[in-house]
């Protein structure tokens, strides 16, 4: 039977194979991960949906291809599917929902003869949680194929805290040597005569790639930023910083104050969320506010869904909850799908000026920059201020610099305006 790459998500229509974790003569059991693949949205393992035998790899990792397109063929147990749901990529994206449920019970540890708990093949999803999470992998049981660590093991270790943490790091750093030798070996020795070390592309860098490319390739962008005087909204965060962490155990970040602001922009000028589709400009109905959340070298842009109903503490929930999951990978693409703008808070990083690239197909694109203390002119007097920058990039073929001034004063103004007198947080 022919297994295809599968759909991860509802705009998705191609994926990169980051690793397969079978090789041919393998046998397999159903739920059991073939290969981790990569998308502009997330990073899923896609697990088989029957028990069989890996006869043929057809898509190389590293590889980019179309959904549908056959990335294996392997020998099914049974009675064999018809040509119609063989492989489908409905079959495969719905069993990537069925995967996430406990398979301790249905997969035995193949290792038991050496009183392994696993078969010490960890792929490098399961290493890097293992390394955030200071765990010993080998103190993991794996109910992979083989006796092999799957991410849903790991997390279970994370969550149930089940493992012992000893000597992890020591365990962890010699795994990821074996890895990163491994890698290293498969890098072309054709170079240039400048001297310096080369880095391989893997699935995550060459997807963000592609999606840059395409976003510069087919938007016109066009670029305005403006400075704002958040001193008011500086004091109000202030004011309620700490009983909110006391009443709601997370913090209530300046982002949440931002995200605000634009989602009643976006409101107030829905241009600036909608989408062009060649004969038409599509006006999306949801303020869906995307955010970009990086782990070192993975970047994911969540979805905050209908931000414009949320207030400020249920957009700084969202926010929490989406940055910590991100930071341990566990974001689905469920959490990555239908967001209609971007807010990047590139004042994280202590930017104060920077020009983001448009999150395609969206319109527009707005940079949060660092607030910083500045001399500035109020009333014909010098005063410190606390100023912040709004940098916004706009897709030029649905947006214009009047339109982009007007929605840029807009937010400025909610934001100068948000007082401890009339700014509400709940």
């Amino acid at each position: 039977m022919d297994v295809k790459m599968p759909k991860l998500g509802e705009s998705v229509h191609e994926g990169t194979i980051e690793q397969w974790l079978v090789k041919p003569g393998d046998t397999i059991e159903e739920y059991d991960a073939l290969c981790e693949v990569i998308t502009d949205k997330v990073t899923a393992e896609v697990p088989s949906t029957y028990s069989g035998t890996i006869k043929e790899i057809v898509v190389e990792a590293g590889e980019t291809v179309d959904v549908g397109t056959v990335i294996c063929r392997m020998e099914v147990e049974g009675d064999i599917p018809t040509d119609e749901n063989v492989g489908s990529s409905e079959v495969v994206h719905d069993s990537l929902q069925v995967a996430e449920t406990d398979q301790e019970d249905n997969v035995a540890n193949k290792n038991n003869s050496d009183n392994k708990l696993n078969n010490g093949q960890y792929s490098p999803v399961v290493f890097k949680l293992a390394s955030e999470n200071n765990i010993n992998l080998e103190n993991v049981k794996g109910t992979g194929n083989l006796g092999r660590v799957t991410k849903k093991d790991i997390l279970n270790a994370i969550e149930n805290g089940t493992v012992d943490v000893s000597n992890t790091q020591q365990n962890v750093e010699e795994k990821t040597t074996e890895v990163s030798n491994a890698s290293f070996q498969n890098v072309s020795n054709e170079s240039t005569n400048i001297p310096g070390d080369s880095v391989p592309i893997n699935g995550v860098r060459r997807a963000i790639a592609n999606k840059m490319v395409q976003s510069v390739n087919e938007i016109p962008h066009a670029w305005m930023m403006v400075e704002v005087d958040a001193t008011d909204l500086v004091k109000t965060r202030q004011h309620h910083k700490t009983s909110f962490k006391q009443n709601e155990g997370y913090n209530l970040t300046f982002f949440a104050f931002f995200v605000k602001a634009v989602a009643e922009g976006l409101k107030k000028y829905p241009m600036f969320n909608s989408t062009w589709a060649n004969d038409e400009i599509k006006i999306h109905k949801d303020i869906n506010v995307s955010i970009a959340v990086a782990s070192e070298d993975k970047l994911y842009v969540p979805v905050i869904k209908n931000a414009d109903d949320k207030s400020i503490k249920g957009i700084a929930k969202e926010i929490n909850d989406l940055a910590t999951r991100g930071r341990k990978h566990q974001l689905t693409s469920q959490d990555m799908q239908g967001g209609t703008f971007t807010v990047n808070n590139t004042g994280s990083f202590g930017s104060v000026s920077s020009m983001g690239i448009i999150n395609y197909p969206q319109a527009a694109i707005l940079q949060v920059e660092s607030i910083v203390k500045r001399p500035v002119v109020v009333n014909d007097m010098i005063g410190i201020r606390d100023m912040v920058n709004l940098s916004l990039s706009i897709d030029h073929r649905i947006l214009d610099g009047l339109m982009a001034g007007e929605f840029l004063k807009y937010v400025k103004e909610r934001i100068q305006s948000m007082t401890v007198e009339n700014t509400s947080i709940y």
